[in-house]
């Protein structure tokens, strides 16, 4: 079976979507920035149909996900989510390790050092507006306790597909990295009217949440503390993205917390203790500063 490392080489043709001082204040500030197109279209063909391999059980490494969509058990319409994808395929786990992304998540959160550690295939389907299509209002750090600061956690989100309100596409509430760590974040919940009321009436007047419009190969980086959700598909086409997280290399473990992920076992079975630096097999790096 492959290594974690190994995996196909994914060409960034469009290598000039570096974010200039004036994006990492905008980062700093909104908690999210929105990359240009950095992926060709030929690398995104190959990505939709390996997503849809994976969606099959084909798994090009003979190694299964952490958790896996199932036509058989998911409700229809609703949103594909499977864990780890990169375990299973290499095309998708070049894309999780490609150091571009690396370097933009670096440049973004001035550090030098960039490990990957988690993804999520997600698959919106077409006309799925009755379903459970959307993605309740969430932050990210709310299922990562098992890092002690959240400031060095990011995501970046990577279009498949064209992706508008129509189709579901991601919003951000900007300002929310600055927030703290808030009640009532469950990616599940369907209902974002009632969740975002919710959390306005503990945290205050949060402002509108902005839609993320995108075109296919483009990224958008976020915050573990930004508020973000998407609605329904009620357009005619599928929204397919990864979520990609990564943590820096000043990222510590805290013991006791979230140590079902198979990447915590392994770091705490070589020794890793409360407070250590986060590092080994299963958080390679994708970007140090030479």
């Amino acid at each position: 079976m492959p290594t974690m490392h190994e995996g196909e080489k994914i060409e960034m043709p469009y290598a000039n979507g570096m974010p200039t001082p004036e994006d990492i204040e905008f980062f700093k500030e909104n908690g999210y920035w929105i990359s240009p197109k950095i992926i060709s279209d030929e690398w995104l063909e190959k990505l939709r149909d390996r997503m849809e391999k994976v969606y099959r059980h084909e798994y090009e490494t003979g190694m299964p996900p952490s958790s896996a969509w199932s036509e058989e058990t998911s409700l229809p319409n609703s949103l594909r989510k499977t864990d780890n994808a990169h375990w299973s395929d290499l095309t998708i786990r070049a894309l999780a390790y490609n150091p571009l992304i690396g370097k933009i998540a670096a440049a973004l959160h001035e550090t030098d050092t960039i490990r990957f550690w988690e993804d999520q295939l997600l698959f919106k389907p077409a006309n799925s507006g009755g379903g459970a299509s959307n993605v309740g209002w969430h932050q990210d750090y709310h299922y990562w306790p098992c890092f002690q600061n959240p400031e060095t956690l990011i995501t970046a989100w990577v279009a498949y597909d064209d992706v508008d309100e129509a189709n579901g596409c991601m919003q951000m509430v900007p300002g929310s990295n600055q927030w703290g760590i808030l009640q009532y974040s469950d990616f599940y919940e369907q209902d974002l009217n009632k969740q975002l009321t919710n959390i306005a009436t503990v945290k205050g007047n949060t402002g509108s949440p902005v839609p993320i419009i995108m075109r296919a190969g483009q990224v958008s980086f976020h915050h573990s503390l930004t508020l973000h959700g998407s609605g329904p598909n009620v357009s005619d086409r599928v929204r397919r993205s990864s979520a990609l997280h990564y943590v820096t290399g000043e990222t510590r473990y805290r013991a006791g917390y979230s140590d079902g992920y198979k990447e915590i076992q392994e770091f705490v079975a070589a020794g890793g203790k409360d407070g250590d630096i986060i590092q080994g097999e299963m958080f390679p790096i994708v970007y140090q500063k030479a």
